[in-house]
């Protein structure tokens, strides 16, 4: 079994949790209108944050093996769930290199097999128990 990512989170009071990734941490916590103190993006927020790097840094890398100049790469990302109970996430890419319509349609491949999109369209099994 191959560990792709951990992280430790820690939460002594209300809502604000401790994010420790190796040597990065970053906080999470709810916003006021929830009853956090909005001292860090939300879970939901750093979800999107996790797409929208993992398929920047995709395009990049596919862009780099072509020899295609990207210039400035943006990822707008919105979780919406319908009055039924659906999910779903609008990924909007804008590159500020102009590329033909070929090489904008092969991206828009690349950014639907990024590994992030492929989690979590496939799902994934969660098992948790108490230490």
């Amino acid at each position: 079994m191959n560990i792709l990512a951990k992280a430790m989170v820690t939460g002594a009071t209300k809502y604000a949790q401790a994010i420790a990734m190796g040597h990065h941490a970053l906080t999470a916590d709810e916003p006021e209108r929830l009853g956090g103190a909005d001292s860090g993006p939300a879970p939901y927020q750093l979800l999107l944050a996790s797409l929208g790097a993992c398929t920047a840094i995709t395009l990049r890398m596919y862009a780099e093996r072509k020899g295609w100049e990207l210039g400035t790469v943006r990822i707008g990302l919105t979780l919406t769930r319908d009055d039924a109970g659906a999910e779903s996430i609008a990924r909007e890419i804008s590159l500020s290199a102009s590329l033909s319509e070929e090489q904008r349609a092969r991206l828009l491949e690349i950014a639907g097999k990024t590994p992030v999109t492929k989690t979590l369209l496939k799902g994934v099994a969660i098992d948790s128990r108490f230490a």
